[in-house]
């Protein structure tokens, strides 16, 4: 392909992808192909002669399309959804024909100065204060395990990464059942280990840390000899929602010295609603948050707003400067591949740039709005069925049910037969060691009609 041919098929792609997002409620939301379909219709060996793109595009749609899962349909209750508007969309059209490579302000100011201005941006609607800059990291797990590794670094007087863990006290952090995978991960990655993680008891409605437990712990640790270095509390936990009182947490943290992370993946991106801020009250007093607009807000995935109280602890950790990165001439300039593990960057901040603009923060607030009320509405329509019982009430739009009187295995096989049937998509999640079943609204289409069919759907194969 040729640059003359370039515009013929961006034209036909393009009138592709909108037919595609106006029919996808007439496809089942998850594959029902069976693993190695897909990969029985791909040759062996790579072609050694060029194909025509419309030999390619139809070999895409007989191939490839069959199994796909379509995390852009209205109907995806399960997860959170990794949204894609299509301001987003296009905007990443734009990133990906100038495929720049943005990991230092020279090698594209305009990347690095509309990432600080977004960042800013995306702070002053969840109401941090001015003294959090930001960053964006391709996806939460990356911001967790930076934040990982500046707890480490601080601790250990910065010392870890220039002698090694070997020799060194052993590291503790701290963290609830309740939150992502990904910190379990952070923790292997870092080379404090899975042993040094400490799982701190929740309670309460919101299933979140213990405070006083918090302090045992720690206290517990400073006696046996080791050196707390961090807590990882969450708003917004993926299984059920949970939240952890920010303002205890914190206060026992910063008793200790500890560095605090709050990992706020998917329910951060409320916060740009006043009312929902008493989910995180106290956030105020973190060191870093982290939030996913390529969740709830409409960002075409990867796009993660990493904030940090405090810039320097970030960069002392993660930068590396050889001659041949340095900007010469220019003093105070940002680079943000000091802030992220990775060296190499996208210009994932003019997604943000056309999302915010295209819809305004007020149009963003009534979507996130009324899927929080469309889902404390099937909540409790399932709620008054003696076939359901909830578990855990929702915290924005996730709660969680069980079928009534029914035990793990008959929960587990109501998941599948919904998946199977494909009209909706769930998932599953255990509490207090129960299986229960997990419903979510965070598709940026997703309607009012789309919530009460999959609580028609829900009842139907229930009843089943």
């Amino acid at each position: 392909m040729d640059w003359d041919d370039f515009p013929g098929w961006g034209a036909k792609i393009s009138d592709w992808a909108a037919e595609y997002h106006r029919t996808l409620r007439d496809r089942p939301v998850r594959a029902q192909t069976q693993p190695g379909d897909i990969a029985a219709q791909l040759p062996d060996a790579p072609p050694e002669g060029p194909e025509g793109m419309q030999a390619i595009l139809d070999d895409f749609e007989r191939i490839v399309m069959p199994g796909m899962t379509h995390w852009q349909h209205p109907r995806f209750f399960a997860y959170f959804p990794a949204n894609a508007a299509p301001p987003s969309m296009l905007a990443e059209m734009l990133v990906s024909t100038l495929a720049a490579q943005c990991m230092l302000w020279q090698t594209s100011p305009a990347a690095t100065e509309m990432e600080t201005r977004m960042l800013d941006w995306l702070r002053q609607a969840i109401g941090l204060p001015e003294r959090f800059a930001g960053v964006i990291q391709d996806s939460a797990s990356s911001a967790t395990l930076a934040a990982v590794l500046t707890m480490r670094e601080r601790a250990l007087d910065w010392q870890g990464n220039a002698e090694g863990l070997s020799g060194m006290p052993r590291l503790r952090v701290y963290a609830s059942a309740e939150v992502h995978s990904s910190v379990d991960r952070a923790i292997w990655v870092a080379g404090i280990g899975q042993e040094n993680l400490v799982r701190v008891p929740v309670a309460g409605p919101l299933r979140g840390m213990d405070a006083a437990a918090l302090e045992a712990a720690i206290a517990a640790d400073i006696a046996a000899g080791h050196r707390p270095a961090g807590v990882v509390a969450c708003t917004g936990g993926t299984g059920t929602g949970a939240c952890d009182d920010l303002q205890e947490v914190i206060a026992v943290a910063k008793r200790h010295g500890l560095y605090v992370h709050v990992d706020a993946a998917w329910a951060g991106a409320a916060m740009i609603c006043p009312e929902f801020r008493t989910l995180w009250t106290g956030v105020e007093g973190a060191d870093s948050v982290v939030f996913n607009p390529h969740k709830w807000l409409g960002a075409q995935f990867d796009c993660s707003a990493h904030f940090v109280a405090e810039p320097d602890a970030l960069v002392r950790t993660l930068a590396i400067q050889p001659e041949y990165l340095k900007t010469h001439g220019h003093d105070g300039l940002i680079n943000y591949s000091e802030w992220s593990v990775p060296l190499g960057r996208r210009f994932r901040a003019l997604k943000l740039w056309f999302l915010i603009r295209s819809y305004g923060l007020e149009g963003l607030r009534t979507r996130l709005r009324n899927h929080v009320a469309w889902s404390r509405a099937l909540a409790d329509r399932l709620r008054a069925d003696p076939a359901f019982e909830i578990v855990t009430e929702p915290v924005l739009s996730l709660f969680t049910f069980r079928l009534a009187g029914q035990d793990d295995a008959t929960q587990l096989a109501f998941v599948n037969r919904v998946n199977d049937d494909g009209r909706i998509y769930l998932t599953q999640t255990k509490v207090d060691g129960r299986m229960v079943v997990r419903f979510q609204v965070g598709q940026f289409d997703a309607t009012e009609d789309d919530v009460r069919v999959a609580g028609d759907v829900i009842r139907e194969l229930g009843a089943a």
